[in-house]
């Protein structure tokens, strides 16, 4: 490995993270990892591993990390569906100009129940923001 090594390693997990501790100064002057806590990124809960206290340093690593994952969460997620706007415009196309009756036959009942599910959620989530967002009707006008 080139280059100064960082304090902490976050190995990735579905909810979260295990957190280790980066320990390069033993007397066998290998890298070792120290597991010292657990991280969920969905609930922000930190727990340390086995009978360990955490340091303030720690948990302030632990808190930057968490912090700059939810942001890139967030990001991917919204990507992610931008991507798929895109591929619904694709399948149109592919619907349109390329699509074998054999083919549509597969796909149609799941995409039309699909997209009809999305358009109902978000025809719902709409009215409610504008509902929210509306101006609250004037003493005296009559609905």
């Amino acid at each position: 490995m080139s280059g100064e090594l960082p304090q902490f390693y976050f190995r990735v997990r579905e909810n979260g993270a295990a957190v280790f501790r980066v320990d390069a100064e033993n007397r066998q002057r290998r890298l070792d990892l120290v597991e010292i806590a657990a991280v969920n990124v969905r609930n922000g809960t930190i727990r340390p591993h086995g009978d360990r206290k955490l340091t303030a340093d720690e948990i302030a690593a632990i808190h930057s990390w968490l912090a700059d994952r939810q942001a890139l969460l967030a990001r991917r997620e919204i990507d992610d569906i931008l991507r798929t706007v895109d591929h619904l415009n694709l399948t149109a196309q592919w619907v349109q100009s390329r699509a074998e009756d054999d083919a549509l036959d597969q796909v149609t009942d799941a995409l039309l129940l699909a997209m009809h599910d999305l358009r109902t959620v978000l025809v719902r989530r709409k009215a409610d923001r504008l509902a929210r967002s509306a101006p609250p009707p004037a003493a005296g006008d009559q609905g």
